[in-house]
């Protein structure tokens, strides 16, 4: 394996995981529900997505071939992880309407 590919893995780990973590204290610190969903579906997708490429160019400098596992994966990840926020906002948005205003009934 060259130096440059080695260099190139290692830095999408570091950058991956510098996302993730940062998507992670996003979660852990932001005030409310809409803008905790914010952290993990953009920053931590994005910290995996470049954890995977790197395990992608890994495995396929050491095999004959291109490794289409992880870029199954990625693809995976890159599709369910907006849905469900999508959709977990919009049950959010459903109930925080149809819970009666006070003064209300």
């Amino acid at each position: 394996m060259s130096t440059l590919t080695e260099f190139s893995i290692s830095a999408l780990i570091v950058l991956g995981a510098a996302f993730a973590l940062l998507g992670s204290v996003g979660l852990a610190r932001l005030p409310d529900f809409f803008t905790r969903l914010h952290g993990p579906t953009k920053a931590t997708t994005l910290g995996v997505g470049a954890m995977v490429l790197a395990s992608a160019i890994y495995f396929t400098t050491l095999q004959a071939g291109v490794s289409l596992h992880e870029i199954a994966v990625m693809l995976f990840l890159f599709i369910t992880a907006p849905v469900s926020a999508h959709l977990m906002s919009k049950a959010a948005l459903h109930r925080r309407s149809a819970k009666p205003q006070q003064g209300q009934q």
